[in-house]
């Protein structure tokens, strides 16, 4: 709970005026700190960036915030694998690591693997490069984690880290995750 709070407060103090929750039961958390922020006020229209410019060439500017660690390249390929299994079984919003997790989210984690590899600034906190060859080494021990997480039949996360792996090395960038899922159904 402390989680969503402390989201739904950051997108409402970055302008936003409303969010997504994963389940009604969440909707007065979010309501408490939108109104904090809107008040009576419909929206936060008047809240402009002016100072921000962007253009096509800035959304190429690959340019970390912090370090790219160990951790966060694992939990990319686990989520990947996770949600992508999930979705293989059917469900298209999942529970993964306590984050109520969907599509944006694998896609998110595919892409930024994808653009690491791709990226000389795509260098690990200690210093090495992540490359398809790291990525397929940490894809076998993530299938692993999730196969004890989920129990049960595995083979659908077993076909998800096959794709979740061609679909981050592979030089070409498939347009959206699910679409070579659909092969799959």
């Amino acid at each position: 709970m402390a989680g969503v709070r402390s989201d739904k407060a950051r997108d409402a103090g970055d302008g936003y005026d409303g969010g997504w929750v994963a389940h009604p039961d969440l909707v007065p958390i979010a309501m408490e700190a939108f109104v904090k922020v809107l008040g009576d006020k419909p929206n936060q229209i008047a809240k402009q960036r002016d100072d921000v410019q962007v253009e096509g060439k800035n959304l190429l500017d690959f340019q970390p915030e912090a370090p790219i660690t160990e951790a966060g390249l694992r939990n990319n390929i686990n989520v990947g694998i996770h949600y992508l299994g999930a979705w293989l079984t059917g469900n298209g919003c999942v529970p993964i690591h306590n984050l109520m997790e969907d599509a944006a989210t694998a896609e998110i984690s595919r892409s930024q693997v994808w653009q690491w590899i791709r990226s000389p600034k795509g260098v690990l906190a200690d210093g090495r490069k992540v490359t398809a060859e790291l990525v397929r080494e940490y894809t076998k021990i993530e299938l692993d984690n999730v196969k004890r997480s989920v129990g049960g039949d595995t083979a659908p996360y077993e076909r998800a880290a096959v794709i979740f792996e061609k679909m981050s090395t592979s030089e070409d960038f498939t347009a959206f995750l699910t679409l070579p899922l659909y092969e799959e159904i």
